[in-house]
């Protein structure tokens, strides 16, 4: 089967995926399940590539492996983090622009669909590092490319679960965390999503295939300069006084020392 092909089948999965996730978040009035998704999305995505592909078995069964551990491991934090707390502030503020009588069908292309599209835009690199490279064995790029997602992977998790332990204390309410990971950079679990996706990337590049990268690149781009990093750092200066000071000793993005 063709690349685009397959490409192009995916998006189908995809849409119709999130397409039932949209019916479930009208019939709990909570926008919120789609995040939950986020990681999984792409797993169903690179079992929907795995079977439909013909590259190299080897490289293709590590992808799969690293996507699955790095996907699932995503939703279960998030599902665990947003339990019991309703929807997401995010969306209770749409909800109240567009009122609740217009509201359940425009967050179906304004959210889920729009997420979709993302996601499947995002995952290009999966597909290409298991379509092309069928002779070519794992080599020095794939190695590097994991040692970049296990250092991602670290950054993310670790850095996932040191907030998490910090924010279950109430007496570090209004504080800002700068320890552990949090200390060399102020966004680890950024930083290990984006380099997480590089290692696919370069695992994408040791097959052969290189213009599927700029799923990469696409997905290191929202997560600075659109939903992650800029968002967030733009709601902490207001909420913690003492961020300001965090940011003038902390890396922003890529981990390095503190600054004087």
């Amino acid at each position: 089967m063709p690349f685009l092909q397959i490409y192009f089948h995916a998006l189908l999965v995809i849409l119709i995926m999130m397409s039932v996730l949209w019916v479930f978040s009208v019939i709990f009035k909570n926008v919120s399940i789609v995040d939950l998704f986020w990681g999984f999305g792409f797993v169903v995505a690179t079992v929907f590539y795995f079977i439909n592909t013909d590259g190299n078995s080897i490289r293709k069964v590590i992808l799969l492996i690293l996507v699955s551990i790095w996907g699932l491991r995503l939703s279960i934090y998030l599902a665990r983090r947003n339990y019991g707390k309703g929807e997401d502030f995010r969306y209770r503020e749409f909800r109240k622009k567009y009122g609740e009588n217009r509201y359940w069908w425009v967050s179906f292309f304004q959210t889920f669909l729009l997420q979709g599209f993302l996601m499947w835009l995002i995952s290009a690199p999966l597909l290409g590092a298991q379509y092309y490279g069928a002779e070519k064995n794992p080599g020095i790029p794939d190695f590097a490319g994991i040692a970049l997602w296990i250092t991602g992977f670290v950054f993310e998790a670790g850095g996932d679960f040191q907030l998490a332990r910090f924010k279950a204390d109430p007496a570090n309410k209004g504080k800002v965390l700068d320890k552990g990971f949090w200390r060399y950079t102020r966004h680890p679990n950024y930083f290990g999503d984006s380099a997480v996706w590089w290692g696919y990337g370069l695992i994408c590049l040791s097959a052969g295939s290189y213009l599927p990268v700029l799923g990469s690149i696409l997905m290191t781009a929202l997560i600075i300069k659109v939903s992650g990093v800029a968002l967030l750092e733009k709601s902490l200066k207001d909420q913690k006084p003492q961020y300001k000071e965090y940011i003038e000793k902390t890396s922003a993005f890529i981990p390095w020392i503190l600054k004087k």
